[in-house]
């Protein structure tokens, strides 16, 4: 499912917008909608969505400024606006479409469609990168450096059971229970080892999947590593955990 938001500071554009997708776009759940730049940013960090239908005029700025104020854009969007003038700047997002008010139902049935297959095929190509780092990790023996106010420590990658966010620093746990706290975010880590079998589960929890030791769907779904240890997994990233490792077990 497509987890989608709708960001337009007109009441009946997103209450229409919402009926034209529960209609027509069956892959596509509205899990929020936001009137302003402010709202949108919040909503954005908040429900991580997968696709943004973005006005582009609001009343405190426009949906370009809401775009530059992001650390990074994880999302597909689709501008929907009254205003014919601002593609070429969307184009600069990398925009799936651009679609003017009144919307047409079929043109955003047809925009909503080539977001799922951008998607999809991004997915894919993520699950490819991990299968293949999972099976070259072991051989390689890459290590991370990790920094602290008394030690630089070279960690062998497969040694790392999981990562946690404390705030701005990370907590590294390695295996025999050893934990290393650095100055560093997770976001940073989550970058970093994404393509060197890495999972992000949690908002602040990044696992070695090398070190899943089974996944208990009860509670909403958690993830036992080789320690023991118990991580939760957001619901967001359920279904992605789940066809990753159904994939791994092919």
């Amino acid at each position: 499912m497509l987890r989608t938001l709708i960001i337009d500071d007109e009441a009946h554009i997103r209450d229409s917008l919402s009926k034209i997708l529960a209609k027509r776009c069956p892959q596509v759940t509205v899990t929020g909608e936001a009137q302003d730049v402010r709202s949108g940013r919040s909503a954005i960090q908040e429900l991580h969505p997968d696709l943004v239908l973005l006005d582009i005029q609001m009343t405190d700025g426009t949906g370009f400024d809401l775009l530059y104020s992001l650390p990074s854009i994880d999302f597909r969007i689709i501008f929907v606006t009254a205003y014919d003038q601002y593609a070429i700047q969307a184009i600069k997002f990398s925009a799936v479409d651009y679609l003017l008010k009144p919307v047409n139902p079929e043109e955003l049935e047809e925009a909503v469609g080539k977001a799922d297959q951008v998607i999809q095929k991004q997915f894919n190509l993520q699950m490819k990168a991990l299968e293949e780092n999972l099976k070259a990790v072991p051989r390689q023996r890459k290590k991370l450096i990790l920094k602290t106010t008394e030690n630089i420590h070279l960690v062998d990658l497969p040694d790392i059971v999981s990562c946690e966010s404390a705030d701005n620093y990370t907590v590294v746990h390695l295996q025999g229970g050893e934990r290393i706290m650095v100055s560093k975010t997770l976001k940073e880590y989550d970058e970093l080892l994404s393509d060197c079998g890495f999972f992000r589960v949690h908002k602040s929890f990044l696992i070695n999947v090398g070190h899943i030791k089974r996944f208990e769907k009860q509670d909403g779904g958690q993830i036992v590593l080789t320690n023991d240890i118990k991580i939760p997994v957001a619901s967001r990233k359920r279904d992605e955990l789940l066809e990753m490792l159904e994939r791994m077990a092919e």
